[in-house]
């Protein structure tokens, strides 16, 4: 959460974790030390139209999954929010599983309750938010799809 340390990690964590992902066999990240649950979204593109597989921080509520496009507090929202937004289907791997997931974008208080489960799980989303003051902070919320 320190800004150094932040620079340092935000455009290189997701690469150290799609290789230890890749030599696991979708079993370990390196997040996952920090004892973060690390699923892997596939999105569509939103400029693209091609596939897109991101490892994030999945913050889980019985079968529901929120994503928060922190991007470290850096200035722009992460691409996955965009191709979310584009294509609300999605993909999600998690323990060797996976399914079909319906993207959505929380408001009100509905967001703020999946804000506070965010700082619970990790305090530095709070830090992320001061960075990022020049932008809302968007949370996503993934619904299985029926």
């Amino acid at each position: 959460m320190l800004r150094p340390v932040t620079a340092f990690f935000a455009p290189r964590v997701h690469r150290l974790d799609k290789a230890l992902l890749s030599l696991t066999r979708g079993r370990l990240t390196a997040s996952e030390v920090l004892g973060w649950n690390i699923i892997q979204l596939t999105t569509i593109g939103a400029k693209t139209s091609q596939p897109r597989t991101m490892p994030l921080v999945g913050l889980f509520d019985g079968n529901a999954i929120a994503l928060i496009a922190s991007s470290f507090g850096r200035e722009h929202n992460p691409g996955w929010y965009y191709n979310l937004k584009a294509h609300p289907e999605c993909i999600v791997r998690f323990s060797g599983r996976s399914k079909t997931y319906i993207a959505r974008e929380l408001q009100g208080e509905e967001y703020e309750r999946y804000w506070q489960l965010a700082v619970s799980v990790y305090t530095g989303y709070d830090k992320y938010r001061e960075r990022a003051a020049h932008r809302h902070i968007p949370v996503m919320l993934l619904e299985p799809r029926e």
